[in-house]
């Protein structure tokens, strides 16, 4: 069964050619202060300090004008329903008599925190709960006149006011009542409920802040938990281990980032991998025709070989390859760096594919292979925006590699197809094909298979990095099927318009 890979716009990520590396400086002992626990602590502690205070806040000016109200309706029943009764006796009586004004105790008695006043229409006073001990009766409050608790307030809203009235309607006198002490009309049971409230909300706003601090606590352990494991994670691969992992995984934005580690991880382990495996390739490939030109070299200066033309094109034969593959590295650095920008034209597709094909036509007949163009368009062209240099050479790269490694006898099939908004070209052979562990390592520089090193036909290696490289300048991307025994089909997706951010 064939596998399939998809590499470049949309498919798996791809290694970038520019890369970076700071040295990490020693983590130093921070305060408690300045850990994040500490930090998500403090926060939650201040929206709740800051929720408190904006709520004590609203509460005071609104519950406090509320409650002034409150108290101060209250105050003004007692006085009207103690004016009301000194109505119906004056009535009765016909004038302020001393069994009249004795009706003024028993508002006084109501409350010992309220003050009585009755005063006559020509504004003497009557009855006051200030006064002094008399040889007769006796006030209810036992103090000096001059102590400022039971003398009566001035301002105009610390005293309610109620008419006491003749048979006739007319005004004869006027009930004053006050709080002892108080300029807002609270008694001292009121006074007391006030302070008990305010005593509450900021009972209620310490635990809000405990609980707060609390519950940071819990939430920064949750949050620095996985950081810390990230953290420790990143110090054993710094540290050489490449095996290290987070294991973390999830929905949020935590668990994806413990899974984008892991995939970093698990790319820089491979990539180094690569990388010590290149360094041995490049070694090996610039010392094979290296090797090759210092023996035959050294032969004819030590007459061992004759220094003829045989020889001579031995050893010119091996600076060719070994300036192909350099020219070739270059190429692939400047298409990598963009030093190589790319020259956009609207390109018809299948008549270049076309030419292709009648230009290799004959090399591919001398190694005994068969090739074809297979135009699958409806309109036998499609025109896209490409560098059709770059493009042309990313084609050749894929026949080239596909003529490598196809036996005589085989085919090999160009094709150009559409998809869309997106052009495809497809190259398939009949060749050895590539085992399914291979297929990712194809476009790496100086990769072959093991099968492909034993052939004496192996290219230089860098032909599908090249390729690659290609398409992604492209915004575009490169499938791989194969199958061992039975061949392989690369196709080319690249979209027909291409992007301005390309």
């Amino acid at each position: 069964m064939s596998k399939k890979f998809v590499t470049g716009r949309g498919g798996s990520p791809s290694s970038s050619s520019r890369a970076s590396y700071n040295t990490v400086r020693p983590e130093p002992m921070a305060p408690l202060t300045g850990t994040f626990r500490m930090k998500m602590m403090l926060f939650f502690a201040l929206v709740a300090i800051v929720t408190a205070v904006v709520m004590t806040v609203v509460l005071a000016y609104v519950w406090e004008g509320q409650f002034r109200g409150y108290t101060r309706e209250n105050m003004q029943r007692l006085a009207q329903s103690t004016a009301d009764t000194l109505s119906a006796e004056y009535q009765q009586e016909g004038a302020w008599t001393d069994e009249v004004v004795e009706y003024a105790r028993s508002a006084s008695s109501a409350s010992a925190d309220v003050g009585v006043q009755v005063i006559d229409s020509r504004g003497h006073v009557l009855y006051d709960d200030t006064w002094m001990l008399t040889r007769d009766k006796r006030t209810k409050v036992e103090t000096q006149a001059n102590d400022p608790a039971v003398v009566m307030p001035t301002a105009a809203d610390s005293i309610v006011n109620a008419d006491v009235t003749d048979v006739d309607g007319q005004v004869v006198g006027q009930v004053r009542l006050w709080a002892f002490g108080s300029e807002a009309l609270l008694t001292k049971s009121d006074a007391a409920f006030r302070t008990n409230s305010y005593v509450a909300i900021a009972s209620s706003a310490l635990i809000a802040v405990v609980l707060a601090f609390v519950m940071g606590s819990l939430a920064a352990r949750s949050l620095t938990r996985p950081i810390r494991i990230i953290t420790s994670t990143a110090a054993q691969i710094r540290g050489g281990d490449l095996t290290a992992r987070t294991n973390l995984s999830g929905d949020d934005e935590i668990g994806r980032l413990g899974e984008t580690f892991d995939s970093m991880a698990n790319n820089l382990e491979r990539d180094i991998k690569f990388e010590h495996r290149l360094t041995s390739d490049v070694a090996h490939e610039l010392r094979t025709p290296l090797m090759a030109m210092l023996v035959t070299i050294e032969a004819m200066q030590d007459g061992v070989l004759p220094a003829d033309d045989e020889h001579f094109e031995t050893a010119a034969s091996e600076v060719r390859r070994l300036s192909r593959l350099v020219d070739a590295m270059l190429r692939l650095s400047r298409i990598e760096n963009g030093k190589r920008e790319l020259k956009i034209e609207e390109t018809d597709v299948v008549h270049m594919a076309r030419s292709i094909v009648s230009v290799q036509h004959q090399l591919f007949r001398e190694r005994g292979l068969h090739l074809r163009f297979d135009d699958k368009t409806s309109k036998h062209e499609c025109f896209a925006d490409i560098d059709p240099d770059l493009i042309r050479e990313a084609i050749t790269n894929l026949m080239s590699n596909a003529m490598r490694y196809t036996p005589p006898g085989g085919w090999i099939v160009l094709s150009v197809d559409t998809d869309r908004k997106d052009v495809l070209i497809s190259v398939r052979d009949t060749g050895i094909g590539i085992d399914e562990g291979d297929i990712p390592k194809v476009f790496s520089r100086f990769w072959r298979s093991e099968v492909g090193r034993e052939r004496t036909s192996g290219g230089l290696g860098v032909g599908l990095a090249i390729t690659k490289e290609i398409i992604d300048q492209h915004n575009g991307t490169i499938a791989v099927e194969s199958e061992l025994g039975k061949g392989t089909t690369f196709t080319l997706r690249v979209p027909m318009a291409r992007a301005h951010e390309a």
